[in-house]
């Protein structure tokens, strides 16, 4: 029974960080995907049942014995080398995480219903040309600078409506004869059309997979993504080696912190559950999703500290 424990904690806690691998790989360009985003939903909940399977298995291995013999629990996998080559996964996956799920919330509206209705009615791209004077037009402004204009366009589509109402986005203020990219659907132009020009619009068409597509939405994300890597892989450097291996291994092998992280791991998962599905989100849910996981990193890295010069 309890080699069969030892080895549920090992394989949970591998395939767990695997999932958890994949998920993040598929949010770096899940945003132009239709909904439900099938591949982090289901990696999520494999990483969330391993997160508490392991939990399990160590309560259980707690509960026959007073104190986890760690050297018998580890057997072959009890070497510094071992148990150093662990942590440092774990804060890659932790740190890759960080970025994986920064770039999935700034990249999460692009999955609007206006593209999704678009897309649905098979949309394509074309060169449009404004042919009535832009409505509602307002600056976006960032730090007093102006990054863009939103306003409500009428555009021509050759071979298309002569009259085809958008919302637009771009990047210079829209003018009476400005011609712009825009998604419509030739079978419904009733839609009307989605012109973004910090969004690769053949990306949206084809909801394909693309992790930094072209546009400056792709650009930035990549920026973010990177500066978070950095951010979090300098914390991943110092605690991996700068931590006792002896207690790593207790960390790794106690049921109260492992349960934690189980907890947290779990309201991360149910807070972004309904926005992996295309459900309304509701103010709880977004506080799960985002802070639970600000909490699971600070804990990570407060116990990780707390072992720094330990033997």
């Amino acid at each position: 029974m309890r080699a069969t424990l030892v080895w549920t904690v090992r394989v949970s806690g591998v395939v767990g960080w695997f999932a958890a691998a994949v998920a993040c790989w598929w949010l770096l360009g899940v945003a132009y995907t239709p909904r439900p985003w099938t591949g982090p939903l289901v990696g999520g909940a494999v990483v969330t049942g391993c997160a508490v399977v392991r939990a399990a298995a160590l309560w259980g291995l707690r509960r026959g014995h007073a104190r986890v013999d760690l050297e018998k629990a580890s057997g072959a996998f009890e070497s510094v080398g071992w148990v150093r080559a662990r942590a440092g996964a774990l804060w890659l996956l932790l740190t890759f995480a960080c970025g994986a799920l920064f770039v999935g919330l700034m990249t999460a509206g692009m999955g609007n219903e206006r593209v999704a209705e678009l897309r649905d009615a098979g949309a394509r791209v074309s060169t449009a040309t404004v042919v009535e004077s832009p409505r509602a037009v307002r600056e976006d402004l960032s730090e007093d600078v102006v990054r863009g204009y939103t306003s409500r366009l009428v555009v021509a589509v050759p071979d298309g409506p002569e009259r085809l109402a958008t919302r637009a986005y771009t990047h210079d203020r829209p003018r009476t004869g400005t011609e712009v990219e825009v998604l419509w659907a030739p079978s419904a132009p009733e839609l009307g059309g989605y012109v973004h020009e910090r969004e690769s619009l053949r990306t949206l068409a084809a909801g394909r997979w693309e992790a930094f597509p072209e546009g400056a939405n792709g650009r930035d994300a990549l920026v973010a993504f990177i500066l978070a890597m950095v951010t979090i892989g300098l914390f991943a450097l110092v605690f991996t080696f700068t931590a006792g291996p002896r207690a790593l291994q207790e960390l790794a092998w106690s049921a109260p912190v492992q349960t934690f992280y189980a907890v947290l791991v779990t309201a991360v998962f149910a807070g972004w559950r309904p926005l992996l599905t295309g459900d309304p989100v509701s103010p709880v849910e977004g506080l799960l999703g985002v802070g639970g996981f600000g909490i699971l990193v600070l804990t990570y890295m407060f116990m990780a500290g707390r072992t720094i010069g330990e033997s």
